[in-house]
């Protein structure tokens, strides 16, 4: 029996529309790992390792949770705190790896599935905000979102502060197509009924072999380097635009009481 374990290879785009206009676009691949095949999913591949160091590897501190829990569990005692009900189906991740020592995820998707292993019941987004090396999950249950052919539709308030170049008083309108052949996300920041921000990704499924996972590192070696230089480059680009910065609100002066 095959892997349910992928890779996914395409593209991912962010557009700035207000209150100055900016845009760029990069290709990437993403690891899609079944959370139950971790210890099996990269044996025997030279290259590739579980909490090993190596060219490429998926390392458990990097990810959601309490690093001494499995990774499994830390998501599904989070899930089952805010829902009441513990998941019991896989749980699928897609997420960037760690390679020649560098990660950075800015955000990775868990897709929680019913026990047919075929049903998406939530996705738990997990998001870095990279200046300051803190993470944030959003729980969606698919019961919550709208469903127009499939493709499910999430609106809810910015509860967590990503970026100096975005306030926080802010809306999320997010659309994802649970992954199959194809994998798109796409993420809007409203104020109001205004879009200032959207982010998209475009992927197609590839299996998960040792020729994939072996071309994939060729073609971008300096993957999650590139992604965080990519975004501090962006930084310096918006700031040179002018582009009204917000410092975290952690660093405010609290009001008195």
């Amino acid at each position: 029996m095959g892997l349910n374990s992928a890779i996914y290879e395409g593209w991912v785009r962010h557009r700035r529309h207000a209150p100055v206009g900016h845009a760029f676009r990069y290709r990437m691949f993403q690891l899609y790992l079944d959370l139950a095949e971790l210890d099996q999913v990269f044996s025997g591949r030279w290259l590739w390792s579980v909490d090993r160091p190596n060219l490429a590897q998926f390392r458990r501190r990097d990810y959601f949770g309490d690093p001494s829990l499995p990774l499994d569990v830390a998501v599904r005692d989070h899930v089952q705190g805010q829902r009441g009900q513990r998941p019991t189906g896989p749980i699928r991740l897609l997420t960037h790896g760690r390679y020649f020592g560098k990660t950075m995820n800015p955000v990775s998707f868990y897709y929680g599935y019913g026990d047919d292993g075929v049903t998406l019941d939530w996705v738990l987004a997990e998001i870095t905000n990279t200046p300051w090396n803190q993470r944030h999950a959003y729980l969606l249950d698919v019961a919550d979102a709208q469903d127009h052919g499939g493709v499910l539709h999430w609106d809810f308030d910015k509860a967590f502060h990503v970026s100096p170049f975005m306030p926080m008083q802010r809306r999320y309108r997010w659309i994802l197509q649970p992954p199959d052949e194809s994998l798109r996300v796409h993420m809007d920041v409203m104020r109001d009924d205004q879009r200032e921000f959207d982010a998209t990704l475009v992927l197609e499924r590839r299996p998960l072999t040792g020729n994939t996972l072996a071309s994939c590192l060729a073609r971008y070696p300096l993957l999650t380097a590139k992604v965080g230089a990519a975004i501090y480059w962006q930084a310096a680009r918006l700031w040179l635009k002018r582009t009204p910065f917000h410092p975290h609100p952690d660093s405010l002066p609290r009001s008195p009481r």
